[in-house]
């Protein structure tokens, strides 16, 4: 039966070139009449004569009778033509009704017999085949497309017209004045439709290819108004004629306003809905490859999505049912499904913050920035468990990321709640940039996005708070810290409470210590930004207020009058302001060191900024005689003079707006000028005002030969007043006064200048920043004792030629004292002298000037190596780590270049050694030892010429009854013998003696360990080489490893014995399963 109908309806929907059609039809329209007439006609015949159809004819009597619909005497073709599909349509579904109740009430018994385990289950009488669904299909669009669309208002649906060329042939063929009613026939086609869905197997043919047209026509049907309404033209009420389908692309109708009211109520039902967001979003999106109709759709819901609808009850309703949905569009895993909804979250919550802030407020940024207000938030003491999870702050993160950084809509309410959780995400980003984590990315890029377009006061307060400069950094809550999660992220949980007071201060200032550097490294990524150069001078500025309320906090305070009250606030304000002032200090020692000069002072106003803060720094210095004439202070004034005339006399001219921003150098040079107690430095800043007031018309010599200024003759880099009032020749001279006509004229001062002394601002910052700061540093170590006042000599810090050029280095710092080939023996003498300094910091700083000479072959210092050599090994027992580590360096670069002597010489130390005091002796032992160990890793190819003898010393000493020698010795050992390959053939029987005896009968561990190690270090360096050169002794050594193993009692032994198997199982499956290579071999047969 099933088969017979779909016959029947493959008969009614034949396509019009195998109908025979009688006549000569003119055009299409007429053409494809013909044809649905002759197919009724046809289906008619063959109903009435072949037996077969018999059954179905009798069926379509039955349904045609069970209807009402029926309108035989319509004068319509086309509805004809629909009619007759409509009832074999409903045959076919009743006939596979019927046939499914019987399958399921009486399954073939004969199929229960025979059916088996691995048999498919017996298909259902509703499964059709492909020809057949092809069929079916067909009936259904000819049913869609000339009993439903032609009568859809216009704007109700999509018109056939922009469907395909069918559609627009078919729009003419329909006839609207005849019997039944247009709104007759769409109930009729919809209502047929809807009980074809039913059963599932039609529904899958209906809902997905017509679901659109069978929705417009129920919306029409339901709640279009009875009445035209009044703003409906007479030609939309018109039902289109045959001339509006021809080819021309006439705009699509706007709909009505019944229906976009429909639509909006429908939407914001299924929008407040649970999961409402998502079944919208996967309706309108579904089939999508994200190209560029996607995004537009995108951005389309998201709009939608962001504007409460006319029809809700009221906003909040909405966007508190609305705003949980976006937020969880964020977390979908699918990569396309969540490249769309990412886009429609991110679109929709920018949009509403914009235009609906309260509410945007109130149901999105509050939930989406929860879990870091919480952290910042947390109460209660002794809570054990973790109070924040790892999830939460991984998810709170990657939104937020998405939303402003993916985004990239800064608004002002959305930089204000991202505002207030930035302290607790840099604390976040601190934490990570400790450990390994994943989140460590997106929250440097949220906090690069909020400073980038935060306004500059919001930007510069929120960077004084995270360096803890107006008193609180806020972030974490007290009591909680940041730990390391399971899956990379961070978790909060308390913190443990440290009862040591020096413990809790040390985790307290290593902790400040740490956001500062953070913060030094997030303000290095803003390479194209000017917030690092203005939070520096910013800086600047709070230091010089500082300097100006010196003089008032050293005023006395009469605290006998005071109340114990009163008395405790006095005391706790001063401590919270030194505090803040070292915290200023701290951050400003920070940025100098870690930020290049060229993201400080980007900009020439910067610059100029940056020499007003100096300069009235040293206006405030004025005021105290002993500051103004300071040798620091008197340098930095100078060398801050020298950048204005740099900046007047360069290359390129200054326009109005750089000599109107360097207007505001007037007020601080004219003091200067007038107060100052150095006459060359009153005339310089009178010549620089000058200059700069007149715009550069009236420019003296001295500015021009201010920009060659070189720091005066100091002690350690630092200007003594002697110096400055002191003439003794016109080399002192030219360094000792800022400008001087010898300076031009002696041939001496005249070499040590640069060849281009009109150089740019920008190299004049980084000598004036290092200079600044190493003086003050250098004047506080330099013990008074050492200065040396002379022109022509220095002390060992900071030895430079007396003819008046100072040596390169920064700032003066060691590097200045470095001897060459032209340095006189007076300042290799002061170096020396230096190296027997009580002060640690000079004879540190002379020990490693001395270690540079030699590794720059200097040749007094080759020369006098004897001495050298000698310094060293005595400053080998100083106490002070600074000392004896410099002496180390020294004497393994002795022993590279001189392995001969010195490895001689170094070997009786460490066999003798000094033995005064005997722990004194075994200090310096050790520390000999450390010298051999870089002395042999050094060596290189060289080692087996050079390392002989030390095989023998280092086998000795695993003898020496102090086991911290012998564990030395045999650190030492290892270290020298992975070095020797073949040379280690005739020590091998030897050593491996040695070292099975330790492994078995020393006590001490930590000399058992070592014994262990050296047989590691033995088969790593000699690899596949091992079983050539150990081959005697390979068996006793891998014994004495399964020994260790199995019997030693320190877990650390164990260790190196399982780690050096495991280098030997290596090396013997390589000799014994080498590893194949494609070669050919030619053997020349004699």
């Amino acid at each position: 039966m099933t088969s017979a109908i779909l016959s029947a309806l493959s008969v009614l929907t034949k396509p019009i070139g195998e109908t025979t059609v009688h006549g000569t039809q003119h055009t299409e329209q007429e053409a494809l009449m013909a044809a649905l007439q002759a197919n009724q006609a046809l289906l008619e015949e063959r109903l009435k004569g072949e037996k077969g159809l018999y059954e179905v004819r009798s069926l379509r009597e039955e349904v045609r009778a069970g209807v009402p619909w029926i309108c035989a005497d319509t004068e319509d073709i086309t509805w004809s033509f629909v009619q007759e599909c409509l009832l074999l349509l409903l045959s076919l579904a009743r006939n596979l009704t019927l046939q499914l109740e019987l399958f399921n009430q009486a399954p073939s018994p004969a199929m229960s017999r025979l059916r088996t385990p691995e048999m498919a289950p017996p298909l259902t009488p509703d499964v059709l085949s492909v020809a057949q669904q092809k069929t079916l299909g067909a009936a259904l669009q000819f049913v869609v497309s000339l009993g439903l669309c032609p009568y859809l208002a216009p704007g109700v649906g999509v018109p056939l017209g922009r469907r395909s060329a069918f559609g627009k042939l078919v729009e003419g063929l329909v006839c609207h004045d005849v019997a039944p009613v247009p709104e007759r026939r769409l109930l009729t086609t919809t209502a047929v439709l809807l009980e074809l869905s039913v059963l599932s197997s039609l529904a899958t043919m209906v809902y997905t290819r017509h679901l659109g047209d069978v929705m417009a026509a129920l919306c029409q049907l339901g709640y279009r108004p009875h009445r035209p309404e009044k703003n409906t033209t007479r030609e939309e009420k018109a039902p289109p004629g045959p001339g509006t389908s021809g080819g021309n692309r006439s705009p699509l109708s706007q709909a009505p306003p019944w229906l976009r009211h429909l639509c909006g109520q429908l939407l914001s039902e299924r929008l407040m809905q649970p999961n409402g967001v998502q079944s919208v979003l996967r309706a309108i999106l579904e089939g999508g490859a994200g190209g560029e109709s996607d995004w537009r759709k995108c951005d389309g819901v998201a709009r939608i999505l962001a504007a409460c609808p006319q029809q809700s009850l009221s906003s909040d309703s909405y966007y508190s049912q609305v705003c949980p949905q976006i937020l969880e569009l964020l977390h979908f895993r699918d990569k396309l499904t969540a490249q769309q909804f990412q886009r429609v979250a991110t679109r929709a919550a920018l949009t509403m913050v914009q235009d609906c802030p309260m509410f945007a407020l109130q149901y999105l940024l509050t939930p989406l920035f929860s879990s870091l207000h919480r952290c910042g938030r947390m109460a209660g003491e002794g809570q054990t468990q973790v109070t924040v999870e790892e999830w939460e702050l991984t998810r709170c993160a990657e939104d937020v990321f998405k939303i402003c950084v993916v985004g990239n809509s800064p608004s002002a309410p959305l930089l204000k709640a991202l505002g207030e959780a930035i302290p607790v995400l840099f604390d976040l980003y601190c934490f990570t940039k400790k450990n390994a984590s994943h989140l460590r990315a997106p929250c440097q890029e949220i906090l690069l996005w909020y400073f980038g377009n935060s306004e500059l006061p919001v930007a510069l307060s929120t960077l004084q708070q995270l360096c803890a400069l107006d008193g609180g950094a806020g972030g974490v809550a007290p009591g909680f810290h940041f730990t390391p999660g399971s899956d990379g992220g961070a978790q909060l949980t308390p913190s443990e409470t440290i009862s040591d007071e020096d413990d809790a201060l040390y985790e307290r200032v290593s902790g400040e210590q740490w956001r500062v550097e953070c913060m030094a490294q997030l303000l290095a990524e803003m390479k194209d930004s000017d917030l690092p150069g203005d939070f520096f001078l910013e800086l600047l500025q709070a230091l010089t207020c500082w300097a100006a309320e010196e003089e008032e906090e050293e005023q006395e305070v009469d605290t006998s009058a005071m109340t114990l009250l009163q008395l405790e606030q006095h005391l706790l304000g001063n401590v919270t302001g030194r505090s803040q002032k070292l915290a200023l200090l701290q951050v400003l020692a920070v940025m100098c060191e870690g930020l290049p000069h060229t993201l400080l002072l980007r900009k020439p106003t910067q610059v100029v900024e940056f020499i007003v803060s100096m300069l009235q720094r040293a206006c405030v210095g004025l005021d105290q005689v002993q500051a103004a004439a300071g040798p620091v202070e008197t340098q930095t004034l100078s060398m801050g003079m020298g950048l204005v005339a740099t900046l007047l006399s360069g290359p390129s001219p200054l326009s109005a707006e750089d000599y109107s921003s360097m207007s505001r150098l007037l007020p601080p040079l004219e003091e200067i000028s007038q107060r100052h107690p150095e006459v060359v430095i009153q005339e310089l800043a009178s010549d620089l005002r000058t200059a700069i007031a007149t715009h550069g018309a009236y420019q003296p010599d001295n500015v021009t030969r201010a920009t060659q200024y070189q720091s005066p003759k100091t002690d350690n880099n630092v200007p003594t007043k002697k110096n400055f009032k002191t003439q003794t020749s016109p080399s002192q001279v030219s360094q000792t006064r800022l400008y001087s006509p010898t300076l031009h004229n002696n041939p001496s001062t005249h070499a040590t200048q640069t060849p281009n002394t009109r150089a740019p601002i920008q190299t004049c910052i980084p000598n004036l920043r290092t200079q600044s700061s190493s003086g003050d540093s250098l004047a506080q170590k330099t013990h008074p004792s050492q200065r040396v006042s002379s022109g022509a000599g220095q002390g060992p810090a900071g030895v430079s030629a007396p003819d008046g050029g100072q040596s390169g280095g920064r700032g003066g710092s060691s590097s200045s004292c470095e001897p060459s080939s032209g340095t006189p023996s007076r300042a290799f003498s002061d170096c020396l002298l230096g190296a027997c300094d009580p002060e640690v910091p000079t004879r540190a700083v002379a020990l490693r000037t001395l270690t540079r000479a030699i590794q720059n072959r200097d040749r007094e210092a080759l020369q006098n190596q004897e001495k050298v050599l000698t310094l060293f090994l005595e400053n080998l027992a100083h106490e002070d780590t600074f000392v004896y580590l410099s002496a180390i360096q020294g004497l393994a670069v002795l022993a590279d270049f001189f392995p001969e002597r010195i490895l001689l010489r170094l070997q009786e130390e460490y066999q003798n050694g000094p033995s005064s005091q005997k722990e004194r002796s075994l200090e310096t032992r050790l520390k000999v030892g450390e010298v051999l160990m870089r002395a042999s890793r050094a060596m290189g190819d060289l080692a087996p010429h050079h390392g002989r003898p030390l095989i023998g010393v280092f086998l000795r000493g695993t003898r020496d009854e102090d086991h911290s020698v012998r564990a030395s010795c045999l650190s030492n050992l290892g270290e020298l013998c992975q070095r020797l390959n073949y040379a280690l053939g005739p020590w091998a029987q030897e050593l491996s003696t040695c070292l099975t005896a330790l492994i078995k009968t020393e006590k001490e561990a930590e000399v058992r360990r070592a014994a262990v190690h050296v047989i590691a270090l033995l088969l790593r360096g000699l690899s596949d080489k091992a079983t050539e050169v150990l081959s005697d002794v390979l068996l006793d050594l891998y014994r004495a490893l399964k020994w260790v193993v199995r019997s030693d009692t320190d877990d650390v032994a164990v260790l190196h014995a399982q780690l050096a198997l495991e280098d030997l199982d290596d090396v013997m499956r390589r000799f014994i399963f080498p590893a194949q290579k494609l070669e050919k071999k030619i053997v020349v047969l004699p």
